[in-house]
């Protein structure tokens, strides 16, 4: 796919076209990436000035630039005000807006958009759609996984991504929209039949301020510039504010009777769950083999957006009753050979709220034994969270806190922000730093009825610590330690 410049400027209200016109085949933002026939985005970051990188960029085969200022170099520029605000809109110029040839449904809120976006792959694949997914996990096009760096790529990288997905076939698009996405104009360029909200809670906070920022930005995705129709669950947290703020038309569900859909007669067992949903069409049972309420309300999501987007309530219901959880949420961790142990559940719960919804699950499970819960958070992200999360851990019979993903942060500084809210909560705890030995020490105390959730990292298969990645898998870790132990 290619486009002229000129067509390009034509989209981007404001720009200036100078130096003539050009045939541009690609468009990136990072220099390293510049292909022959590229147009080139300088971006002004905290750190770096794509500017400083255009001759270079030029020198590699970048044939035009996109560009905040005039610059001393030799090809066609586009003068925007903002070349973060216009890249991804430009990409999606150039690649002949990809999103319009594919129903693409996007997911926001804190928790679960990665397992919304699972349950809709498999309600896509049941009417016989070409799936694509795009988020936390990576990328799937027909079931295919490849690994991404973001829960949302930046704008170049995802028009060009969508485009792939579209000359392979994939007819529907379940994708993550993160806050930060909306906020940095990833999404900008971007086409969505549905918008789904699933809920909000304390996270990010380090980025947006407080939560009423926090909340402006996932509404972003409720506007006729993004989404033609909206879903949001009024029984989740803040999903009444979030419904209040949409500008597109909604469909709303919950179990009050200001919801289009009735949410009723809600069953949560050991081995899955279940609710009916009151569809226009009629009732339809939601079943899912996932464990938990929450898992549950993510079903019904799910259930809801697919309708919306086109999906026969036939095929949206089996394909979530198909569908397993995604990698690490709330994850079991067995041994075949092992006829009794305790239950050991991994689950990427970073939030308070999730972390709460979790050990409520827990609870649940755990008959006579004890609920144990091994738990740290994460640095260079939201402070003000850590003693929330810590409080919300302290549901549990006993509390193991350790180290998650210290990046640069002193791991002991946030160690002990976890267990104050333990304790602050009225609940008991150890710290132990080492995370594999944390792992090892609450699998070897724990006896067989008992209930451990290991929370945090969920499918991350590596720690970082001072900008090194290091192997570390908390299944394999639980499954090492149940070894250990048979």
């Amino acid at each position: 796919m290619s486009a002229r410049l000129s067509t390009v400027s034509e989209a981007l209200v404001g720009s200036t076209l100078k130096g003539g016109d050009c045939e541009v085949l690609d468009v990136t933002h990072d220099s390293r990436d510049v292909r022959a026939g590229s147009l080139f985005c300088a971006v002004r970051g905290s750190r770096q000035d794509g500017h400083d990188h255009a001759a270079q960029a030029v020198r590699d085969g970048a044939v035009a630039l996109l560009v905040e200022r005039d610059l001393d170099i030799d090809v066609p520029q586009l003068l925007v005000r903002s070349v973060r605000e216009d890249l991804g809109l430009a990409a999606s110029v150039v690649h002949r807006h990809p999103s319009r040839t594919m129903t693409v449904v996007g997911v926001t809120g804190t928790n679960g958009k990665t397992t919304v976006t699972t349950f809709l792959e498999a309600a896509f694949a049941q009417q016989g759609l070409g799936t694509g997914v795009i988020g936390t996990l990576g990328t799937r096009i027909h079931g295919g996984s490849t690994p991404g760096a973001r829960t949302t790529p930046e704008g170049t990288d995802l028009q060009r991504l969508l485009r792939e997905m579209s000359d392979r076939g994939v007819d529907a698009v379940a994708m993550e929209v993160s806050s930060h996405a909306l906020d940095l104009h990833r999404v900008r360029g971007t086409r969505f039949k549905v918008a789904a909200f699933t809920n909000l809670s304390q996270d990010h906070l380090d980025w947006h301020g407080d939560m009423d920022r926090y909340l402006a930005a996932k509404a972003r995705l409720f506007t006729p510039e993004f989404s033609d129709h909206g879903v949001v669950d009024l029984d989740a947290p803040y999903g009444p504010a979030l419904a209040a703020m949409a500008t597109i038309p909604l469909t709303t569900l919950g179990s009050g009777a200001d919801a289009n859909l009735l949410v009723s007669q809600r069953r949560v067992t050991r081995s899955g769950s279940s609710a009916l949903l009151g569809l226009p069409t009629g009732s339809v049972e939601v079943r899912t083999r996932t464990i938990g309420r929450f898992n549950l309300d993510n079903a019904l999501v799910a259930v809801a957006t697919a309708v919306a987007a086109g999906i026969e309530p036939s095929a949206a219901v089996a394909g979530v009753a198909l569908a397993d959880a995604p990698p690490g949420r709330l994850e079991r961790v067995a041994l075949s050979s092992s006829a009794v142990s305790p239950m050991v559940l991994v689950d990427y719960a970073h939030t308070p709220d999730a972390v709460a919804s979790v050990v409520a699950v827990g609870r649940e499970l755990v008959g006579d034994g004890r609920l144990l819960v091994l738990i740290g958070a994460g640095g260079d992200r939201d402070r003000l969270k850590r003693p929330l999360m810590g409080a919300a851990a302290a549901g549990a019979d006993h509390v193991i806190v350790t180290d998650d993903n210290p990046r640069s942060e002193d791991p002991a500084t946030i160690r002990a922000a976890v267990a104050d809210g333990v304790v602050g909560a009225g609940g008991t705890c150890d710290v132990i730093a080492d995370r594999r030995a944390a792992v090892e020490h609450l699998v070897a105390a724990a006896a067989s009825e008992d209930v451990l959730l290991i929370l945090g990292r969920g499918h991350e298969t590596h720690q970082e610590r001072e900008g090194r990645l290091t192997p570390l898998d908390d299944r394999e870790l639980a499954r090492t330690a149940l070894k250990a132990r048979s």
